[in-house]
């Protein structure tokens, strides 16, 4: 396991196929921003990064023998899933709580948090995906999430969401094969899988390379028990996903997020 300033990397097979990735894994900011003016418990929160993705991640990346590369700082600093001219690249309010040290920031401290913390996560991404296509890899890159069981007092009812744009290869058989477990798995719910600028748009959409992501509910997997058991679920609907002859090359499919 290696670290960087703004990122963690867990190593895997020089003859990986596959790339997981976390970009809400941690809930730390560095020292120099103190909490930002919140209270310590709002970074227990879903708006301080996203519970249980992080060890859901190291634990599929152990399965499979994957590398995979993990964010170390709070998206309440910058999202690093957002794109570098995205509005909300830095929240100044989060599900209704007000981020006092983002309220007023100014152009000068986003370019500085984007150069230190967002482009570094980033660039890492990128490293590993070069180094799995010099070694005659075509990555499949997998972005790990979770989201609420609530949003402004509406239940999402899916145990599982498998976000995508264009590119069907790996998202279609996995849900059909989540599906036939008894699964609820929401087909780019509860977020579309199309943005323009986000870590798979850029890093995978862009390039061809054959990927998706995939949203945990959160009450599933707020414990060490629940990692467990949806790891397991995830691992044996991806294993033979991952099966497929259409997935070892790149294929460019374009994307709804640019679409009119």
């Amino acid at each position: 396991m290696m670290d960087g300033s703004s990122y963690e990397i867990v190593t895997g097979r020089e003859d990986a196929r596959v790339l997981f990735i976390c970009d809400h894994a941690s809930n730390r900011v560095p020292d120099i921003y103190g909490n930002l003016g919140l209270p310590a418990a709002q970074f227990e929160r879903h708006i301080a990064y996203d519970i249980g993705a992080a060890a859901i991640t190291r634990r599929l990346a152990e399965a499979l023998e994957a590398p995979a590369v993990l964010s170390t700082f709070s998206r309440l600093l910058i999202d690093p899933n957002r794109g570098d001219d995205d509005p909300t690249l830095v929240m100044r309010m989060s599900d209704g709580v007000l981020i006092p040290r983002n309220a007023r920031i100014d152009a000068a401290e986003i370019g500085h948090r984007r150069r230190t913390y967002w482009q570094p996560y980033r660039d890492a991404i990128v490293r590993q995906i070069d180094t799995l296509l010099a070694r005659g890899n075509v990555p499949v890159i997998i972005s790990i999430h979770s989201f609420t069981p609530l949003w402004k007092g509406v239940a999402r009812p899916w145990d599982i969401g498998i976000l995508w744009d264009k590119d069907p290869r790996l998202a279609l058989p996995l849900i059909d094969m989540l599906r036939a477990k008894g699964l609820k798995v929401g087909d780019n719910e509860p977020y579309d899988g199309a943005l323009k600028g986000d870590t798979l748009y850029d890093l995978a959409t862009l390039r061809g390379l054959p990927h998706v992501l995939v949203e945990f509910r959160q009450d599933l997997v707020g414990d060490a028990a629940g990692v467990e058991r949806w790891a397991r679920i995830a691992l044996r609907a991806l294993q033979p996903a991952l099966r497929g002859s259409e997935l070892t090359t790149p294929r460019f499919y374009g994307s709804r997020a640019t679409s009119s």
